[in-house]
């Protein structure tokens, strides 16, 4: 094949929707048991399998049957920006999850203020890295079924965000006053 040709899935493509899937798994199956607190709601549970699911099958199948991608596209800016991105989001989620579950001790459930880590500069560090992570997923894949996934994720949890920072701002006198809502400095 020349560098021009078409080919339907590079591993590299198909690698990186490995790891998303097991970001869904983990953040579905994994995160509620390890949460401390309030009993984490099955119904909650249910739907997110579901959508998990949904949303595994719709970003594999285009990935699998609909996606062409040159033959050197694992050296395309595109695709190394996306991996850089998801990487990176992944490591701020994965980090910032691990800060939020230690902020309670077994059997607690009052609400405390988040620090360290991106928490230095936003409230809602953990939404910021799923939304980096899935945006860095849609560049690497230059996919319309992704970069969906991604925006509805910033619509879904964006707001989550800002209402988690009014909150802490509202219940805590001593919450940093610099500390943004969802992108450090900015908003």
């Amino acid at each position: 094949m020349c560098c021009g040709e078409m080919v339907r899935n590079p591993s590299a493509i198909i690698l990186l929707h490995g790891e998303r899937q097991k970001h869904s798994q983990q953040r579905t199956f994994i995160y509620p048991f390890f949460t401390r607190g309030r009993p984490f709601p099955l119904q909650l549970l249910f739907f997110g399998t579901l959508f998990c699911i949904y949303n595994g099958f719709l970003q594999g199948y285009y990935l699998i049957y609909c996606a062409e991608y040159p033959t050197d596209w694992c050296t395309d800016i595109r695709f190394t920006s996306g991996l850089l991105l998801f990487l990176l989001g992944m490591g701020i989620n994965i980090h910032s999850d691990l800060l939020l579950r230690q902020l309670r001790k077994p059997g607690e459930v009052t609400y405390k203020i988040p620090q360290g880590g991106l928490f230095t500069y936003v409230s809602g560090a953990n939404y910021f890295g799923e939304i980096v992570e899935w945006f860095g997923f849609a560049i690497a894949t230059w996919s319309l079924p992704a970069f969906t996934f991604a925006f509805f994720t910033l619509c879904c949890i964006g707001p989550r965000a800002y209402h988690h920072h009014r909150y802490y701002l509202k219940t805590f006198t001593d919450y940093p006053k610099s500390r943004k809502a969802l992108i450090p400095f900015v908003f």
